[in-house]
C-alpha cells in the first residue's frame, strides 16, 4: 500500500504492474470488466514476429497494443536498430492519441517518430519501409496541425 492507501499489482520481482482490464485503446477498465487481451511485458519476438504483430494490431484498431509489441522489439534490439523501433513504437502511440481524440498529442508524437524513422530511410532492416512509414506519419501529423479531420489510410510497416 502506498501513502495514499492504493495497493497496485506488482510482480514476483516487486516491480510495479497493472492486471486491470483494458479497453482496445489500451485504456484501464474497472477490475472485473473484460478487456481485450494485451501482450505480455516479457513476451520476446524476432524483429519479423514483431512487425507482423504489430501490423495485425494496428490493422485491427488496437495501435496501444501495437505499441506494446514495438517497445518489446525496441528494448531487444541491437543498438544500431534501437532508434528505429523507437520510432515505430512512437509511432503506434501517436495513432493511440489520434484514436483517443488528442490530436495535438498526436501531430506531436507523429512528428517525433517521422524524424526518428527517416534516418533509417534506404537503410532499415527487416523489409521495414522507413521512407515510406516516416511520409505517412508526417503527413498525419501536418493535417492533424492544421485541423484535418477523416480517415486517414492504414500505415504499412513493410514493404
Amino acid at each position: 500500500m502506498d501513502a495514499t492507501g492504493f495497493t497496485r499489482d506488482r510482480d514476483g520481482a516487486g516491480r510495479a504492474r497493472n492486471s486491470r482490464p483494458r479497453d482496445a485503446l489500451g485504456r484501464p477498465l474497472p477490475y472485473g470488466l473484460p478487456g481485450v487481451p494485451t501482450t505480455p511485458e516479457d513476451v520476446v519476438l524476432s524483429p519479423a514476429e514483431a512487425l507482423e504483430e504489430a501490423q495485425r494490431l494496428l490493422d485491427d484498431g488496437r495501435p496501444f497494443h501495437a505499441h506494446e509489441v514495438l517497445e518489446g522489439a525496441w528494448k531487444q534490439a541491437p543498438e544500431p536498430e534501437r532508434e528505429l523501433w523507437r520510432g515505430l513504437a512512437q509511432l503506434a502511440v501517436g495513432v493511440t492519441h489520434r484514436a483517443r481524440g488528442n490530436d495535438t498529442g498526436a501531430a506531436r508524437l507523429l512528428r517525433r517518430a517521422a524524424d526518428r524513422i527517416a534516418a533509417y530511410a534506404g537503410t532499415a532492416p527487416h523489409d521495414i519501409d522507413a521512407a515510406g512509414v516516416s511520409a505517412w506519419a508526417a503527413a498525419l501529423a501536418d493535417r492533424l496541425q492544421n485541423g484535418g479531420t477523416g480517415e486517414e489510410p492504414p500505415v504499412r510497416l513493410t514493404r
